[in-house]
């Protein structure tokens, strides 16, 4: 992989977490702001349904927010293997990456083969 594609797929990167940390932040604080309702605090005249609602809610963008912590984590990993130069190559067999593969998946640290096979078990 050249120079140019590096650094084009390292801004990728950089942008991504950018986005990912701006999105985990407004899930904390729309959590902290909705506890209130989650746990039926001042909301005693609530219909039992609004709170099922309100719970439902919650337990939806807490899932979100797991599913953005992990991609921030492998993006993360992906930002830190370009750093040492081992970017690029499948963490299992050791063979480079394709370029097509990692500009639709940045933070793929398996090649297709190896990915596929990891899928299938």
């Amino acid at each position: 992989m050249n120079e140019k594609t590096l650094e084009r797929l390292r801004a990728e990167l950089q942008s991504e977490r950018a986005r990912l940390l701006d999105e985990i932040e407004e899930y904390e604080r729309d959590g902290q702001e909705n506890l209130s309702e989650v746990s039926g605090e001042n909301n005693y005249r609530d219909h039992m349904a609004d709170q099922g609602s309100a719970t439902f809610a919650r337990e939806l963008d807490m899932t979100l927010e797991d599913n953005a912590r992990q991609l921030l984590t492998q993006i993360e990993g992906a930002l830190e293997r370009v750093d040492t130069g081992e970017y690029g190559t499948c963490k299992r067999c050791g063979k480079p990456i394709p370029v097509q593969r990692l500009e639709a998946v940045p933070w793929a640290d398996l090649c297709v083969e190896c990915k596929e096979w990891e899928e299938s078990r």
